[in-house]
């Protein structure tokens, strides 16, 4: 096949790598030409001579090598035939020829070994999809392909069919699998072609690198594949296919979300580390599809980074507020629902990098301020209201009071009008510093950072304003200071097994005061 000829891999010689020795036994079509019998041992020397043959074609016999005798092996011939030869143009067949136990011949009196040969069995029967115009495929037909390629029971969510003619030559299919949260454990499987040859799995310098996540067959005959990775990295021809590509990703999402805006939202909790893990790798792909970034809310909504902004507006200022743990931040989440704000789900391995992506300027347009993302148990910008209750109370003093009850001679302590008068107190942890200290952990390296931790007292809160006039010298107002704290820290996160000890023995101690 004189397009393929000279590509890597496909080249004879490589037959050496498994034989001892080659024979080629070949008879031209042409009229009155004679067999031709070639015969190499290392593909250097070479013996030529007359053949046998009497109908014209060729056999390439190889004599595999005691170290490479599976290639001997039906299973494996099979296995290699399938992946490189499975969606050639060229039929190709697999004879197997076994030879059984010696059996007597009646004539000779002699046993000799009975062969048994099997029907030939064509290897590629199947048609290369990506080849046919998207007019012509049915959605079936798109999801028995998947199955097939990639052994899967499970469906595709949904795929991008790529045929391009100009300025080159490029066909494929691109399949969004599920990927949920441990897609940083998992990596696709992107097939590359050279004019329906299989060339190799996931060649990251012709795929863009976030497109690995995804499952496909791409081919495109036109790459010079007989030349270093290196090269390929550079060469402005194989960056035009990958920018291409990375475009049709991008218009295919945009398109999803304008015209079927609800299959879109079905689709985000898989898809979301993949187009976010896009955004930060590719700048071109973050710019065609920030408009359809999504937020969950914990109300099982979906809202755009500008919907979210509409709806908020002065309640969340240039805020978005989020939890990473629903469950275990429920308290904190509640606060802000009651207040008519949404609390958005950020609860993916990707999502503490793609917030510091987006709050770095990459959201806002020119002149506006940046988008800043807090977590529910941050700070307490959009709980507060203008309230004059408490306004008399001494930030000074009370800060003095429970520093001294919880012998905590750094706490910062603060006053703030809380919109729910029945929530005493709230502990909240420095935004920054936290995410620093979780991403240490996340990729294993260990910093002796200080938690951040403040104490905010809310002045509209009858039992802040009862303690602010206790004796600061009793046992029972450090108690009570005590237990102010830990149920403010137990509304963020649980306590730790002393601690919730010794909160428990206090709550006891406490309710034996009371009943006296």
């Amino acid at each position: 096949k004189g397009d393929i000829i000279g590509h890597f891999g496909l080249g004879f010689y490589s037959v050496f790598m498994v034989s001892d020795k080659v024979e080629i036994m070949t008879l031209s079509s042409t009229e009155g030409a004679e067999a031709v019998h070639w015969t190499s041992e290392d593909g250097m020397s070479f013996e030529l001579g007359a053949g046998e043959r009497a109908g014209h074609g060729t056999d390439v016999i190889l004599h595999i090598s005691e170290e490479e005798k599976e290639f001997a092996d039906e299973f494996r011939v099979r296995q290699v035939l399938n992946r490189y030869c499975g969606f050639m143009n060229t039929p190709v067949y697999l004879e197997v020829v076994k030879e059984e136990a010696p059996k007597t011949d009646a004539a000779e009196g002699e046993e000799a070994p009975a062969i048994e040969v099997k029907e030939p069995e064509r290897i590629n029967p199947n048609a290369a999809l990506w080849l046919k115009a998207p007019k012509d495929c049915t959605e079936d037909e798109y999801k028995q392909f998947y199955r097939d390629v990639f052994h899967t029971y499970e469906d595709p969510l949904f795929y991008v069919h790529l045929n391009v003619d100009y300025p080159f030559n490029l066909k494929g299919i691109l399949y969004f699998p599920k990927l949920t949260n441990d897609f940083g454990t998992r990596e696709g499987e992107i097939k590359l072609f050279s004019g329906q040859v299989f060339v190799a799995d996931n060649i990251k310098e012709v795929i863009p690198e976030f497109l690995m996540l995804l499952k496909g067959v791409i081919d495109c005959p036109d790459l010079p594949l007989n030349v270093s990775r290196s090269f390929l990295q550079n060469d402005g021809y194989v960056k035009k296919i990958s920018a291409h590509i990375t475009k049709k990703v991008a218009d295919k999402l945009t398109s999803l979300f304008n015209t079927q805006r609800e299959t879109y939202q079905s689709y985000w909790d898989d898809i979301a580390p993949f187009v976010k893990y896009g955004c930060m790798k590719d700048n071109k792909f973050y710019e065609s599809v920030k408009s359809v970034l999504l937020l969950k809310t914990t109300k099982d909504e979906y809202l755009t980074l500008e919907e979210y902004a509409t709806r908020n507006g002065e309640k969340a200022g240039k805020k978005v507020f989020y939890t990473n743990d629903a469950k275990r931040q429920a308290a904190s989440v509640e606060l802000y629902t009651q207040r008519g704000i949404d609390v958005a789900v950020m609860d993916t391995i990707i999502d503490g990098n793609f917030l510091s992506f987006m709050e770095y300027g990459n959201y806002p347009k020119d002149g506006e301020e940046s988008l800043s993302f807090a977590r529910v148990d941050a700070d307490v910008s959009g709980l507060t209201e203008d309230s004059d209750e408490g306004k008399e109370l001494d930030a000074d003093k009370l800060q003095e009071l429970f520093r001294k009850a919880l012998g905590k001679d750094e706490l910062p302590v603060k006053l703030e009008a809380l919109a729910n008068a029945d929530m005493s107190a709230m502990v909240t942890e420095d935004e920054q510093s936290r995410r620093f200290k979780e991403m240490s952990r996340l990729y294993g390296q260990s910093f002796a950072m200080p938690d951040q931790f403040t104490l905010v007292l809310n002045r509209r809160s009858a039992t802040i304003q009862a303690l602010a006039e206790r004796d600061p010298e009793d046992e029972t107002t450090a108690l009570l200071c005590q237990q102010v704290y830990d149920l403010a820290r137990m509304a963020a996160q649980p306590l730790e097994a002393e601690e919730i000890t010794a909160f428990l023995n206090r709550s006891q101690k406490l309710l034996g005061m009371l009943v006296k």
